[in-house]
């Protein structure tokens, strides 16, 4: 039997599978991990994992050498936004080389980068059906939008631009609302975004009482590092939070799931600042008109009642002859009465009765008197508080537009004008206004 050494019998497999395999292949699989040396290389190793997610079933490493490195690593991430890592499902067209000393590996000679994009796509769209299937995806995106949102927890990177650039321009609205930020800090790329950001979501949530929003802002960067945002347990714990959630992640061209989650989804940390100044600007505008409903209001009811007091003023002088009249009237007819009474009586009791008739008539004359003279005084005083009074005194009536002017605030600069006196009305136009307060 004859003997052969490792390097001859890889030799003689390396020669089998260079004959066999002469041409390129296009191969799918997962990259497992994905570095590149100094020198520019790329070494991968791809898996094939089992349909039910069991585990691996197939690996090989595929390498990508520098010049062909070069020209795909740029065409791929410009094509689909995402740089060449793990977890990327890829496609690409490959060579089988076998070496004595380190084995069997495939060099990539191309790759499809519309096989990856289909791929994210369709995991994007898997995690979305998912949560519509479990009724959460639009939990959040229900929830209403405080009427004065400004106590802001945000996560975030620390030393982010966008961060700071999300604060200043809170802090420099033109408005001088006033807005109070708490910085979550969470990882932005990179394999512990999941973790770290969920962990912010659950110290925010320990402490909602104290906020209104949470806004989640990257601002910056590549798009090809957004992957870690299309997230299942991410998404859900998005979905399901009790505070509004804004996201301004920082791009443009996609939607990552956690945007297709959120209350709001703002395309830059900016853009998050300005929805929130917007918020209270419309609050502040709805006051505004509140505040002139209110000041209407009274003075429209200021000027009815003083309508009305008029009214009663001219009605109570006759209102008060009347009652005077039937006073007496009823007087009159109670003295005939008891006079009546009187003189049907004994001749020995006349005297009796002449006395009771002469107290009788004297109490209602005094009653009435006091009576009357209540009502001159009350006449009186609606007398002196009728306006044709006061006008006799020297005072005047100033109208404008229709409508009495109670305040120097009603008059400006070129309204025209109508003074009434006792004795008649001037008219003219305010040149000058001016308050003592």
């Amino acid at each position: 039997m004859k003997t052969l050494t490792l390097f001859e019998f890889n030799s003689m497999v390396r020669e089998v599978i260079e004959t066999s395999f002469d041409h390129t292949f296009w191969v799918q699989g997962e990259i497992a991990s994905c570095q590149v040396n100094a020198t520019g290389h790329c070494y991968m190793e791809l898996i094939q994992k089992a349909p039910d997610g069991g585990g691996v079933i197939a690996r090989a490493k595929a390498n990508i050498w520098r010049t062909n490195f070069q020209r795909l690593r740029p065409f791929f991430e410009r094509e689909t936004g995402q740089r060449l890592a793990a977890g990327l499902n890829i496609l690409v067209e490959v060579s089988v080389t076998f070496h004595e000393a380190y084995g069997y590996s495939l060099v990539v000679q191309g790759i499809d980068p519309t096989y990856t994009m289909g791929d994210m796509a369709r995991r994007r769209k898997e995690i979305l059906m998912r949560l519509a299937a479990e009724g959460v995806i639009d939990l959040n995106r229900g929830l209403s939008m405080p009427v004065l949102p400004q106590r802001i927890a945000v996560i975030s990177s620390a030393t982010a631009a966008g961060y700071g650039d999300f604060c200043n321009q809170l802090e420099n609205n033109q408005y001088g609302f006033k807005f109070y930020v708490r910085l979550f800090q969470a990882m932005m790329q990179g394999d512990r975004v999941e973790e770290s950001v969920i962990d912010a979501l659950d110290r925010i949530a320990s402490q909602r009482d104290r906020f209104d929003v949470v806004v989640i802002i990257r601002g910056g960067g590549s798009s090809s590092e957004l992957s870690c945002f299309d997230s299942y347990n991410l998404a859900l714990n998005v979905a399901n939070f009790p505070l509004p959630v804004i996201t301004g992640i920082g791009h443009e061209r996609d939607d990552t799931v956690i945007d297709a989650v959120s209350h709001t989804r703002v395309k830059t940390p900016t853009a998050a600042a300005e929805l929130l100044i917007s918020c209270l600007e419309d609050a502040a505008a709805g006051i505004d008109r509140l505040s002139k409903r209110l000041v209407e209001g009274v003075s429209s009811c200021m000027e009815t009642a003083g309508h009305r007091l008029a009214l009663l003023s001219q009605k109570l002088p006759s209102l008060f002859s009347v009652l005077k009249v039937r006073q007496e009237q009823y007087m009159q007819s109670l003295m005939e009465r008891a006079a009546s009474a009187a003189r049907s009586r004994t001749a020995g009791q006349r005297y009796d009765c002449d006395r009771l008739s002469l107290r009788l008539e004297n109490g209602m004359r005094s009653f009435l008197s006091a009576q009357s003279h209540r009502l001159e005084l009350v006449a009186g005083r609606i007398e002196a508080a009728s306006p044709e009074r006061i006008l006799r005194q020297g005072y005047t009536m100033t109208i404008v537009n229709g409508h009495v002017a109670r305040s120097v605030a009603a008059l400006h600069p070129g309204d025209s004008v109508t003074m009434r006196f006792a004795d008649g009305s001037a008219t003219g136009t305010i040149d000058n206004v001016e308050s003592d307060k």
